[in-house]
């Protein structure tokens, strides 16, 4: 049955946004998920490379009609070393001379780096109303997530999300109450740095594309902090890739975070990177019919419980199938007309 019959003889979407009844409002309450961030978060630190990515960023989001991918610029690794002022100065340029409709944001130096606070002074106090969040390697602690906060209050970026990265055992271990910080939007694993913390006791393979997803202690890391992610309402984001230049390695490695290791997002390298992570996270068409179906039919019985092809649905799956909706909203996959006005007429809905 399509998704207009399953909805006909039911307030239409847009009446029922202009009402107020939307699923937003109806469906995410206290066991809500974190923030709909974009499912790619794309990084470069070389001039000429952060620049190109820009550009992709604005070409992709005209031909997707949404934003859905980060550009990180990198002060960590992509500052030389004696001239990370320099860099902080023009990946400040660069976020405040970006189109108005990106998404840019930073990787500042770790908190005990001698860089740190002239980063955030510089990149944040100038450039904090422009940028998603600030990228803080190398936490180990909420100790570490409260300096980071303290120097963003002290520029004036008071409201701009953390997101940290987790890159060695003793960080994994505290995860849960790294991810339980009010400032903290999303968890990073850093793969090849934890793979070195363990002193060889982890073989090279294991930060490799296939390795990193069956050593048993590089996987029990990623499903830690993928469930401290989830416990607080909080974004995991998977590690690189570093094999990019090939694809069905990046595809099979983003398949695996997305459906079997439980993250909603994850890092690209290469611009080649992109669109198999996009395609990796995003709802196929038979989720996207099956979701829209059970969404409009919930919303024409008054989010009451339906029966959808011999199954029961309420309230608990109804949220399920909305966070469908949002995430192929945010991959710009085409959403049935009945169900695109819940975007269209509430820009910002998916962000909720």
């Amino acid at each position: 049955m399509s998704t207009s019959a399953l909805a006909s003889g039911a307030a239409t979407p847009a009446g029922a946004g202009v009402a107020g009844v939307h699923p937003r409002d109806v469906l995410l309450g206290a066991q809500a998920s974190g923030a709909m961030l974009p499912v790619c978060d794309h990084y470069s630190g070389v001039e000429a490379r952060m620049r190109k990515s820009l550009q992709l960023q604005a070409e992709m989001t005209q031909e997707f009609g949404t934003c859905v991918f980060d550009v990180t610029l990198d002060c960590e690794d992509g500052a030389p070393v004696g001239g990370e002022a320099e860099h902080a100065a023009l990946v400040t340029e660069l976020a405040l001379a970006a189109a108005a409709q990106s998404r840019v944001a930073v990787r500042v130096h770790p908190v005990d780096h001698p860089a740190f606070e002239a980063d955030v002074a510089c990149i944040a106090g100038r450039a904090g109303q422009r940028l998603t969040h600030l990228m803080v390697p190398k936490v180990e602690s909420v100790a570490d997530v409260a300096l980071a906060a303290q120097a963003l209050d002290r520029v004036g970026a008071n409201t701009l999300p953390l997101h940290v990265l987790i890159e060695s055992p003793a960080a994994v271990h505290r995860a849960f109450d790294i991810a339980a910080h009010p400032r903290v939007q999303s968890l990073s694993f850093g793969l090849m740095d934890f793979v070195s913390a363990h002193a060889g006791a982890i073989p090279a393979d294991g930060m490799g594309a296939l390795g990193q997803f069956t050593h048993p202690l590089v996987v029990r890391a990623k499903l830690e902090m993928a469930s401290a992610c989830h416990a607080h309402g909080k974004v995991p984001s998977h590690c690189v890739v570093t094999e990019f230049s090939d694809v069905n390695a990046m595809r099979a490695a983003a398949l695996k975070a997305a459906r079997e290791f439980g993250f909603t997002r994850m890092w690209s390298i290469h611009p080649s990177q992109i669109r198999p992570i996009l395609e990796a996270f995003a709802p196929n068409e038979a989720e996207i019919e099956t979701a829209s179906a059970i969404v409009l039919a919930a919303l024409a019985a008054d989010w009451a419980p339906i029966s959808h092809q011999g199954q029961l649905h309420d309230r608990a799956s109804y949220r399920f199938f909305w966070q469908v909706l949002q995430r192929a909203h945010h991959t710009g996959r085409t959403l049935p007309a009945e169900v695109r006005i819940f975007f269209e007429n509430h820009q910002g809905v998916a962000h909720a």
